[in-house]
């Protein structure tokens, strides 16, 4: 192995322990009454290394590192193939190499989107951020360019119909048996609007 690989290799590890116990003492002892300090004591790391990692303590919940990894399974579906199909073959791709643990991870994300209002608006505030990723990668694909008004609209709805069956915080979050639900909204925009 490189040695830039074992250095990512040990970043991710390192992140995934500062992350554990920050979700651990979270919900131990609420969201609220957990500090900076805290959580980097328990991961055994200086508070300055946990915002290396993650800019703020709301970060440890925030960021999912699914998007990038959406955005390359996006990018690499057949050209030939529309946004939406695209879009859905993307998520299906990522989705079905999530461990247990990682879904697990989910699941407790979710309950403390939906406990922490400040979380949740948080949550909703970078549904914007996905948005443009989403939008750069179909205008990408379409071969137009990134401020691309019909990119954004696909996007946006696309985004709309992931949110109305998983927002962060709803209590019918997205779990592996709900993919089917996802498809089927998917369907529902391709069959009733014309997006390419």
């Amino acid at each position: 192995m490189t040695s830039g690989g074992l250095r990512e290799r040990k970043k991710a590890k390192t992140r995934a322990v500062i992350r554990e116990h920050a979700m651990r003492l979270f919900e131990e002892q609420g969201y609220a009454s957990t500090t900076v300090d805290q959580i980097a004591e328990a991961a055994e790391v200086s508070p300055s290394t946990f915002f290396r990692y993650f800019p703020a303590k709301e970060d440890v919940v925030l960021i999912d590192d699914y998007d990038p990894v959406l955005v390359d399974a996006v990018r690499n579906q057949p050209p030939e193939i529309a946004p939406v199909e695209a879009v859905m073959n993307g998520m299906r791709s990522v989705f079905d190499k999530l461990t247990d643990e990682e879904w697990e991870l989910e699941r407790r994300r979710q309950r403390l989107f939906d406990s922490v209002p400040e979380l949740r608006q948080r949550a909703m505030q970078q549904t914007v951020s996905a948005l443009d990723m989403l939008a750069d990668v179909i205008a990408e694909r379409r071969g137009v360019p990134n401020d691309d008004l019909t990119s954004r609209v696909i996007a946006g709805a696309l985004i709309g119909v992931v949110m109305a069956i998983a927002a962060p915080g709803n209590r019918q979050s997205f779990d592996p048996a709900d993919f089917g639900r996802l498809e089927e909204a998917f369907a529902l925009l391709r069959d009733n609007l014309t997006l390419r």
